[in-house]
């Protein structure tokens, strides 16, 4: 497993999350985040892509906007 890191929130505390990652070998998108737990909100997720038993929803602060770009240029090789 090849799970390169992309970059971690700058304003974080503790330099822990939230952060993303690519994996090299399938180009998928792994991002470490606050979990959503706001029933509220979940509910209005849910109604255009309910969650399975094994899914999470995670908030990214909109000052990594640069870093999920990075990802996603990254990741833009294994894309057909």
């Amino acid at each position: 497993m090849a799970i390169r890191f992309v970059g971690i929130d700058p304003e974080t505390p503790g330099g822990n999350c939230p952060a993303v990652y690519v994996d090299d070998a399938t180009g998928d998108l792994l991002i470490q985040g606050w979990t959503i737990t706001d029933l509220a909100e979940l509910a209005a997720m849910a109604e255009h892509s309910p969650l399975l038993p094994n899914e999470t929803i995670v908030r990214l602060p909109a000052r990594m906007l640069g870093i999920v770009r990075e990802a996603c240029e990254r990741a833009s090789a294994f894309v057909r």
